[in-house]
């Protein structure tokens, strides 16, 4: 395993257990987005969906079900996956 594929790996160890929120609704989408989509992230997808996870929950969940938030192309490509999952 190169140290690229280390720092995928342990990186999506981190954010898989970020993932794990209060809003049950919230939960759901995430747990449903790791099992299905995680291993599909690029590092930069990574990146922002660890800034995501910093908002609350109740900002978060506005973010992934609203369609015209401005976000960047990234974090809207991993909110396709959210969606999709």
């Amino acid at each position: 395993m190169t140290n690229m594929q280390n720092l995928k790996s342990e990186e999506q160890r981190r954010l898989g257990w970020r993932c794990r929120r209060g809003m049950l609704e919230l939960d759901i989408v995430l747990k449903r987005f790791v099992a299905n989509q995680f291993d599909t992230l690029s590092l930069a997808e990574m990146h922002a969906l660890d800034e995501m996870l910093e908002l609350p929950d109740n900002e978060f969940w506005a973010l992934i079900t609203a369609s015209d938030l401005p976000v960047d192309a990234t974090q809207r490509a991993i909110i396709n996956k959210l969606n999709k999952a």
